[in-house]
Order: C-alpha cells, then structure tokens, then sequence
C-alpha cells in the first residue's frame, strides 16, 4: 500500500511555459497512477531500522515516450512518511529528481507540498513525517552568520574595556609621579 498526496503539479517542456497539471493528475474523477514510481525498502544496520526511499520518477507522453528521474534524496524511515514542500529537477528547489534519461533533461518537473509513506501504511493515514528539510537551510545559514558577527563584536568590545582598564591605571601613575615630583 501506498500514501501520495502533492498540492501542485507542473511540469515545462524546454523552455515552454509551466504546465499546471494538478487538476488532471489529482483530480477526485482521476485517481492518482503511482505505477511510474519506483520505491525501495532497505535495512540499515547503522540505524537499526527500515528505510523506504523513491528511486525514480517517470514521465510518461505522447504515449510511449518516457522520461525518467532518478530521486536518490527522497527517502525516510519506513515507520515515518517523507514530506517535502518541493520534490522538483529545478536547481531553485535542490533539485531532488535529477534527469536520468537524455529526454528527461529536457523537461522539468516540481511537486509542490510533497509527502509519501510507503510499506508501513495503516488505517489510510500518513505515520509522523520526516521533513526534506536540510541542516542548512538559508535562514540557519543567515543566523550562524550573524550570531558569529556578534560574537566578534563582543570579543572586541570586551578586549577595548581591558585595554582601557591599563590606559587609566598608567595615566593614576603617571599623575601620582608628577605629583611626588612637585613635592621635592
């Protein structure tokens, strides 16, 4: 058994515009073929459990043409369902189905808000899902930035007040110097 729902589906030829295709692939008259998706489940030691993961994704048209990619970054525990908010071939969205076949480099295709549970389905519901999300995302990515900036200006700020410490202390010595000068 298997769980697959997408918000969106759009698909461009070349440089063609976007095809929305939600309506026509989704639509409550048309269930969802899933037959073009190739899954696998395998056991991994190192984590002690089953993985499911999509090995690619046909494209079928013109009825017997066929462009396939491969989808070697969407995979999850077989316990949990993969959400992702884009599955596409396009760079902007990390590119998470590369072109496997030479007409497959010619079209690209983008699943919006993506989620899939494979081998582990009960009562017709997806498990938690294991996000696609990556440990650097931009927004990660723009606070360790920052929070290394900040931490630099406190360095530096911390280093001008003890300098300033010994500059007040030197100028307390020199006074009292001067001082014991006059007296003599």
């Amino acid at each position: 058994c298997l769980l697959f729902q997408a918000r969106k589906l759009s698909l461009r030829y070349d440089k063609q515009k976007h095809l929305d295709l939600t309506e026509r692939a989704f639509s409550p008259q048309k269930p969802v073929d899933t037959s073009q998706l190739q899954l696998s489940n395998t056991f991994y030691e190192s984590s002690g459990q089953w993985w499911f993961s999509v090995d690619s994704v046909s494209l079928l048209y013109n009825i017997s043409e066929e462009a396939a990619f491969n989808a070697s970054e969407v995979y999850a525990p077989a316990s949990s369902s993969y959400r992702c908010i884009h599955v596409s071939s396009l760079e902007r969205y990390s590119a998470l189905l590369l072109p496997g076949t030479d007409q497959a480099r010619r079209w690209s295709i983008t699943f919006t808000d993506f989620q899939i549970q494979a081998f582990s389905v009960t009562s017709g519901k997806f498990s938690p899902a294991s996000d696609c999300t990556t440990f650097l995302t931009p927004a990660i990515l723009m606070g360790l930035v920052t929070s290394l900036i900040l931490l630099l200006v406190l360095a530096y700020a911390l280093h001008m007040l003890i300098h300033l410490k010994h500059i007040d202390q030197r100028r307390r010595i020199s006074r009292s110097d001067e001082e014991s000068a006059a007296c003599y």
